[in-house]
């Protein structure tokens, strides 16, 4: 099969932040990303999946491997159940829901990701997520080379986690999801009001998203903020002065600038209140 040579990973993340990837493939189907994978293992290739791209950062130095793009969008509705695929846009799939008046995605209009992205870190807000959601999910096993179905209490759902966080030998191809019958105008408002919630609160300037997990029992928002760390510059990187759990890419960031960020971040945090703070993005290099 034929990879692409050397495409720029920034035009590919909501970081806007990415060096050359030495091969790279768009899959538009799940066999064609399943032949993208056999092909890696087959030469001893690094690969990586690569979805909507937010939630990481990749290095400015570029990927030496084989990035996978996902692109495989296919889905069915049936009464109240929708198999959707790994490459479907959130905003598309809370869109289909609508259209078939289905409930419990709302929470989901605004995050700029991929179906595959959200299941593999559960990803949520306003007190809900994708585990409450997911039936099945559909995945192929690189070990076993083979695809194999795996029922919800098998996920490992927990906040911001998932088995397939924490073993990148399961690739998410698609999944099963079970939403409730609502009225249609109802259902818009709930989308409205999570639109509605983003253009206010969060920052317009690139990003990949929030970058820390919160703690239990505290706001990583909150604790930079009190940490007087809102607004702080390192290079084209900013910690937003909207929302300071977002780091921007305000002038032509490189992903060294973020990394120091993160780590001033990390090290306020737990001199000042003995937290050790977690990333949420995925780090790529």
């Amino acid at each position: 099969m034929k990879f692409q040579r050397n495409i720029s990973l920034k035009n590919y993340t909501t970081f806007k932040i990415g060096g050359l990837s030495k091969y790279f493939f768009i899959a538009e189907t799940k066999a064609s990303l399943i032949e993208a994978i056999r092909a890696a293992k087959k030469d001893n290739l690094p690969f990586f999946v690569l979805g909507a791209g937010s939630n990481v950062l990749i290095q400015s130095k570029g990927y030496k491997g084989l990035v996978i793009h996902v692109k495989n969008k296919e889905s069915k509705v049936k009464k109240n159940i929708i198999y959707v695929e790994a490459g479907m846009s959130l905003a598309d799939l809370v869109k289909l829901a609508l259209k078939n008046s289905l409930s419990g995605l709302e929470w989901a209009a605004g995050i700029p990701g991929q179906v595959g992205g959200a299941v593999f870190g559960n990803a949520g807000a306003f007190s809900k997520s994708m585990k409450d959601i997911i039936e099945e999910v559909e995945v192929f096993d690189v070990k076993k080379n083979k695809i194999v179905k795996i029922k919800k209490k098998f996920c490992r759902f927990s906040y911001r986690s998932s088995i397939f966080k924490n073993d990148p030998s399961l690739i998410i191809l698609s999944c099963r999801i079970k939403l409730q019958k609502r009225d249609n105008q109802e259902i818009k408002e709930g989308i409205q009001q999570c639109l509605d919630y983003r253009a206010s609160h969060h920052p317009k300037d690139p990003s990949a998203g929030s970058i820390f997990t919160n703690p239990k029992g505290y706001s990583a928002r909150e604790l930079i903020d009190i940490c007087g760390l809102k607004g702080k510059k390192i290079g084209g990187a900013q910690i937003s002065e909207v929302h300071s759990n977002f780091i921007v890419n305000r002038n032509r960031a490189r992903s060294q600038d973020v990394l120091k960020l993160i780590e001033l971040v990390k090290k306020t945090v737990n001199k000042k209140f003995k937290i050790k703070l977690k990333e949420e993005i995925q780090k790529i290099s």
